[in-house]
């Protein structure tokens, strides 16, 4: 047996200094979406909560419609919007909240990783597990007769501008509130636009002042767009794509100012 006793030239050189930036986003995002499919906690809010009210406001019929759409037509794109929103935006900012109270995002900040990367991992995380969320609605969705229409590139761009606005703004609330507060706030903000920002109820059924202002929400920015979007006529949801990155910047503006690590 032959030992090696020749090496490439600088094998034993160290090379100090932090990877590049898309490998720590990267890195980032893969430990979040491990962590939040081993949580029986996340993935009752993230799958079974949206699949449930999918199913049950289709079944019972008591999502409002317009003159020629069935139940489905309104509620399937609804409850995409209410995935987005609920991983997006609510289990984030749970998540970074006790993250920061366990100490591991005070470790974090004792890498490379910087503010607007974490918030950068955290929103690619979450478009892993929308992924997965988006088959399993469409595929309920279709077994419960809904015909998919419109402008599906219109579609996934709203979710993808959503996902940025909503997580921003979940990192934003959980960097400045303490882990308690955070749980209660994020769930409080929830409901509310759950039952009043346009995503089980169109904006459409609101009064002409309230509607306005349900518009300008992100909520209901990306529900009415995908049910334009995801309608028979489809089209190009513009106005509602402006609302999500006014608040997709402001979220990251908020975020990389007020975030705290511990």
């Amino acid at each position: 047996m032959t030992i090696q006793r020749d090496y490439p030239a600088d094998s034993w050189t160290a090379r100090p200094g932090a990877s590049n930036r898309i490998a720590r986003i990267a890195a980032q995002a893969q430990a979040d979406v491990r962590s939040t499919l081993r949580n029986g906690e996340q993935l009752l809010l993230t799958l079974v909560i949206p699949l449930a009210l999918l199913v049950g406001l289709t079944l019972f019929d008591v999502a409002p419609t317009a003159t020629g759409e069935s139940t489905i037509d309104v509620v399937a794109p609804s409850i995409i919007a209410l995935a987005v929103m609920s991983t997006a935006f609510t289990s984030l900012a749970i998540a970074t909240g006790f993250d920061r109270r366990s100490g591991a995002l005070k470790l974090l900040g004792t890498t490379p990783l910087t503010r607007v990367e974490l918030v950068s991992a955290r929103a690619l995380g979450v478009l892993v597990i929308e992924a997965i969320q988006v088959v399993l609605i469409i595929g309920v969705s279709v077994a419960l007769g809904w015909t998919p229409a419109g402008n599906p590139l219109a579609a996934l761009l709203l979710v993808v501008l959503g996902t940025v606005a909503f997580a921003a703004c979940g990192v934003a609330l959980a960097g400045v509130l303490r882990a308690e507060a955070t749980l209660a706030v994020a769930n409080g903000i929830y409901l509310l636009l759950l039952l009043g920002g346009g995503v089980v109820i169109p904006q459409s059924s609101f009064p002409a002042p309230m509607a306005a202002i349900v518009s300008l929400l992100p909520s209901g920015a990306l529900a009415g767009g995908l049910r334009e979007a995801l309608g028979a006529a489809g089209g190009w949801p513009w106005l509602a794509a402006v609302v999500l990155i006014v608040w997709a910047g402001a979220g990251f503006a908020v975020a990389a100012r007020t975030f705290r690590w511990d």
